[in-house]
């Protein structure tokens, strides 16, 4: 199976003497201050199950949140194709995390330092050698990883011209090319599908209490789950090529839910 890991900041648009259990990040959606969450999914026969969801507090960091959904997937008796992190996770203590458990992986990069930066302004598509130094609990580390850098042209969409450059700090037997880095990266896309499923489902509350917010969220994900696998088992239809998924929108099966 592959597995993808993402963070979800939900606004927080409250009283800010009322922040002190909230995560806080960089200004977004007009706050700092957000109800967060990290989120494992696995892909499996091209369907999204969430596997763990863990709440995000003030020091808590991306790779000790990517350290325990290690620790989950160590947990199950399956091969582990390839991971896929949201750019959250590049930073040079996910990327030894990723080496030391030998994981193939992909995670788009984030523009640090002139010489990234030039690099992803100008040529063609290609591959270079990239690294990055940080503190591993000691002195200053340095890890290396390939980065594929695909080039696409964009062609007037969004009143833009010229050439798009993307890169992808990415490990994996299967990636050969930067546009496959791009490609294989694009299957994590549907989790953001996944979180607005999930608004459709989850509880309306004004608590402030971070355990009962997580409570409801944690109920919400898992929900689609069943929701996924009832479809694909008796929505649909077997036919040469895959199945016939017939219309079940996840709005409908919420209503049932409570009745059942």
């Amino acid at each position: 199976m592959e597995v993808c890991a993402d963070l979800y900041l939900r606004p927080y648009y409250g009283d800010e003497d009322d922040t002190e259990t909230l995560y806080h990040s960089e200004a977004k959606r007009g706050t700092t201050a957000f109800h967060a969450y990290a989120t494992l999914y696995a892909r499996v026969r091209n369907k999204r199950y969430t596997l763990a969801v863990r709440r995000l507090e003030d020091g808590d960091t991306a790779s000790s949140v990517l350290a325990e959904f290690f620790g989950v997937l160590d947990g199950l008796d399956t091969e582990v194709k390839a991971v896929y992190l949201d750019r959250g996770f590049y930073d040079s203590k996910c990327l030894t995390l990723l080496q030391t458990h030998n994981y193939a992986y992909v995670i788009p990069i984030i523009r640090w330092g002139k010489m990234i930066q030039q690099e992803l302004s100008e040529g063609w598509s290609r591959v270079i050698q990239h690294d990055l130094t940080g503190k591993l609990d000691g002195p200053a580390v340095t890890v290396e990883f390939p980065v594929y850098i695909d080039c696409t042209y964009l062609n007037g969409k969004y009143d833009e011209h010229g050439m798009a450059r993307h890169g992808y700090a990415a490990d994996a037997p299967f990636i050969e090319r930067p546009r496959d880095a791009r490609y294989h990266y694009a299957k994590r896309f549907g989790i953001e599908s996944s979180y607005r499923l999930s608004e459709q489902a989850i509880a309306t509350t004004t608590t402030r209490d971070a355990t009962v917010r997580l409570l409801y969220v944690v109920v919400s994900l898992p929900l689609q789950n069943v929701w996924r696998y009832l479809h694909y088992e008796y929505v649909a239809t077997p036919r040469r090529g895959g199945r016939r998924l017939w219309w079940w929108p996840y709005k409908e099966f919420v209503k049932v839910v409570p009745l059942c």
